[in-house]
C-alpha cells in the first residue's frame, strides 16, 4: 500500500516491524512498507534513525518515529478515526499492558533470540525459562482479556501486536526443536488467543508463515554471523 506520507522501513522477517504494520492495518492507514537489507542498510534508514540504525522505523511526513513500541503508541495517538484503541482507557489498565510489553520485550525475546544457537543444558534451561514465561503471559491474559478473546478485551490491544508478531518465530522454533512452548494443557488460554490473533485480517496479511521462518532460522544456525543479529 502506498499512501499520504507514511512509510515504513523495516523487514519480512522482522517482528518489529510486523507491530507497525499490524497497528497501521488495523487503523486503517495506508502505507508504503520499504523492505531494507540490514547488510546494506540504505542512505534513508541510516537518515532516518541515526542514533540505533535499526528497523522498525514510521516515516509520517517529516517525522521519524523508532522503536517498536513508541511507535505503536504513536500510532495509536495520531489516528483515531477509526475507534480502535491499541490501549485501554482506563490509566490502571493502560499501565498493565505497558508492563507486559515490556516484560516481553524484556525477559522472552532475548531468550528466543539466544535459543536458536544453544545447545546441551543451556537450551533446556532456555526453553524451561520460555515455557515459565508463556506460564505467565497466561496468567496475564486471563486477567486482561476479562473474559474476551484478546489481552486487549474484545480487540487487539497493543500487548496482542507486541506477543502476536512473534508468533511466526515461536511456531517455527517449536517445529524446529520439537518443543510445545504454548499447548493447549498449561496455556489453554494463549492456544485459543493465537489462533483468533493470526486469523485476523490485519494480521494474517502482514505476519511471516513459519516455514519461511524455518528456512531462516536454518540459515542463521549454519551462519553464527547472522544467527547474532
Amino acid at each position: 500500500m502506498v499512501s499520504n506520507g507514511v512509510q515504513v522501513l523495516g523487514t519480512t522477517y522482522s517482528p518489529y516491524a510486523t507491530r507497525v504494520q499490524i497497528a497501521l492495518n488495523l487503523k486503517s492507514v495506508d502505507f508504503e512498507f520499504i523492505e531494507e537489507n540490514l547488510s546494506s542498510k540504505s542512505e534513508l534508514l541510516l537518515r532516518s534513525n541515526p542514533v540505533n540504525k535499526k528497523v522498525p522505523v514510521l516515516i509520517h511526513g517529516d517525522k521519524c518515529i523508532c522503536e517498536s513500541l513508541v511507535i505503536l503508541q504513536y500510532i495509536d495517538e495520531t489516528w483515531t478515526a477509526n475507534g480502535h484503541t491499541l490501549l485501554p482507557s482506563d490509566a490502571y489498565d493502560r499501565a498493565v499492558a505497558r508492563f507486559w510489553a515490556a516484560y516481553f520485550d524484556d525477559k522472552i525475546v532475548p531468550v528466543m533470540r539466544e535459543l536458536r544457537s544453544a545447545q546441551g543444558e543451556d537450551k533446556v534451561a532456555m526453553i524451561e525459562r520460555l515455557k515459565e514465561g508463556m506460564g505467565l503471559l497466561e496468567e496475564a491474559f486471563v486477567k486482561c482479556s476479562k473474559g474476551e478473546a484478546f489481552f486487549g478485551g474484545d480487540k487487539i490491544g497493543i500487548l496482542d501486536i507486541a506477543f502476536g508478531s512473534c508468533l511466526g518465530w515461536i511456531k517455527a522454533m517449536e517445529k524446529m526443536g520439537g518443543i510445545n512452548l504454548i499447548a493447549e494443557a498449561k496455556t489453554p488460554g494463549l492456544v485459543g488467543w493465537a489462533d483468533k490473533f493470526m486469523s485476523i485480517d490485519a494480521v494474517k496479511n502482514v505476519l511471516p508463515a513459519p516455514q519461511f521462518l524455518i528456512e531462516l532460522l536454518k540459515n542463521m544456525q549454519a551462519t553464527p554471523k547472522a544467527a547474532s543479529n
